[in-house]
């Protein structure tokens, strides 16, 4: 007999050889930043395996913004927890992310041997109009389940205009946060019961050229994994702060090329810092700066998301996670609009996307299939103009 959830009661709790089996191919196979890495969770977890419900999916994506860290890799975590327990808590976080720092490894390797990244164009040529299409099922399904009033639409619709206005996506959750708060209290004169998240916030400040040692490499990279919100674009702006502007271990091109190796391998942008761990430290400072930057994420999930069946049953905690999920979706779909501006560059990766966005409404398909079937079909086609 299956053993009921007792986090999400109706529903049967999974095994964590299955959390394994799948956390570990979305490693492989997840591109596309936080849209693409939630946007393919979506299609796997909650419309073909049905391991969660769409509400369900979209509250923990939005309880997952509010705190500091990756926000696909925590939602990663979360989902293992939610399936499987404390177990899976950490396996589905650690397969999501190896993949990618193994990759990562790999190529850092090549960069410091050859001065220069291997060339991976012909890859995101015909995979990144998937990842699009496979982020605009998801804004699509999400958006109609999170925007159910003209409130909860003018705050997706704010969230949008004040990214695209360059407001960073800090203040935006928390002048999102402020605003549901008054309405909240607006709706239960007299009531403060709700849900209020604080999250860590520590001194950003280094001294300037401070000697290489692994110890302070490793503490560095766990400060940002604790105070760093938002995309591998803020990642960007904390990674220079520290590296290239106080502590000179680093410069802006190799800093720059973190970023592009942690873009085109899968998984989490975060693994950036393998990176610039093998650049500073080798292949123990490259094990150091992943383990640094990714724990305060194990760490925050396992304090926050054991609260989450509390959170669901107060009245205030809903009103609070529809306004968080509208801002949330907002986010993403500025995030992806910026995304599709980059990989849709010309009619062949207009249609590829097109025909993967109509096979995704159409039929319960793999992702993952289309994402390597995009991979082939991109190369073939740059192959056949040369």
């Amino acid at each position: 007999m299956a053993e009921t959830n007792p986090i999400a009661p109706g529903m049967t709790r999974g095994s964590v050889g299955e959390v394994a089996a799948y956390f570990v191919r979305l490693g492989l196979l997840a591109f596309g930043g936080a849209a693409g890495h939630i946007a393919m969770m979506r299609r796997e977890l909650v419309q073909r395996k049905k391991w969660i419900s769409e509400q369900e999916f979209l509250d923990l994506f939005g309880i997952m913004n509010l705190i500091p860290g990756p926000s696909s890799t925590e939602t990663v975590i979360a989902m293992g927890y939610w399936r499987a327990g404390w177990p899976a808590l950490i396996l589905a976080g650690v397969l999501f992310i190896a993949p990618a720092m193994l990759m990562v490894l790999g190529l850092s390797w090549a960069y410091v041997r050859y001065g220069a990244l291997p060339a991976a164009q012909w890859i995101l040529y015909g995979l990144n109009p998937i990842v699009i299409a496979i982020i605009a099922d998801a804004l699509w399904s999400l958006g109609r389940r999170a925007l159910k009033s003209i409130w909860l639409a003018s705050l997706c619709v704010a969230a949008i205009v004040l990214y695209f206005r360059g407001v960073s996506i800090v203040a935006i959750i928390f002048g999102a946060i402020f605003l549901i708060v008054v309405v909240a209290i607006a709706k239960k004169p007299g009531k403060t019961s709700g849900a209020a998240f604080v999250p860590m916030a520590l001194a950003a400040g280094s001294a300037a050229a401070i000697p290489f040692t692994l110890t302070w490499l490793f503490l560095t990279f766990l400060k940002i994994g604790a105070v760093s919100y938002g995309s591998g674009y803020v990642l960007l702006a904390f990674l220079r702060a520290d590296f290239v502007a106080h502590l000179h271990w680093i410069t802006d091109k190799q800093l720059l090329d973190s970023i592009a190796i942690g873009q085109i391998t899968p998984g989490p942008v975060f693994t950036s810092a393998t990176f610039i761990g093998y650049l500073t430290g080798g292949m123990k400072g490259a094990l150091l700066a992943t383990l640094g930057i990714f724990l305060p994420s194990f760490f925050f999930v396992a304090i926050i998301f054991p609260l989450y069946p509390r959170l669901k049953r107060s009245a205030g905690a809903r009103i609070f996670l529809d306004g968080i999920n509208a801002t949330t979706v907002g986010l993403m779909g500025a995030v992806s609009w910026q995304l599709a501006r980059g990989a849709i560059v010309d009619w062949f990766t207009a249609a590829e996307s097109l025909a993967a966005f109509l096979i995704l409404r159409r039929f319960q398909i793999n992702s993952a299939w289309l994402i390597l079937g995009g991979m082939a079909v991109g190369f073939a086609f740059r192959f056949a103009v040369r």
